[in-house]
């Protein structure tokens, strides 16, 4: 039975759904990086960023690649870095937008503290 586009759609980002993945990913998007070196950016267990690799590698968004002892890992395509792009510029927009709402509230209403625009 074929799976409908909609529910393979929320099957990918449902395997998307998991904050070590997603530094995975942003950490591969300006070429292949060692596994050493993804356990020092990430400080997670070996394990768990092992588990991690394989949900990524089984759903074929990342590449594994040998050279001599030293494992490393490379985005499959760019479509994947475009992804975290595209999500990057929506939720900029949505905190935006929140921000924007807040200040608003904020004029309508004494009783709340003032928004800082620092940071």
């Amino acid at each position: 039975m074929r799976v409908p586009l909609y529910q393979a759609k929320a099957e990918f980002f449902r395997m998307l759904g998991h904050p070590v993945r997603i530094r995975v990913l942003e950490l591969l998007q300006h070429g292949p990086v060692p596994v050493r070196d993804l356990l020092a950016d990430l400080d997670i267990e070996p394990s768990s960023l092992s588990q991690q690799l394989a949900v990524l590698r089984r759903s074929g968004i990342v590449v594994s690649i040998r050279e001599g002892s030293t494992v490393s890992y490379a985005l499959a395509g760019g479509d994947v870095a475009e992804l975290l792009r595209a999500a990057r510029r929506i939720l900029t927009e949505l905190l935006a937008g929140q921000n924007e709402l807040l200040v608003e509230l904020q004029q309508n209403d004494t009783s709340l503290p003032p928004v800082s625009s620092g940071g």
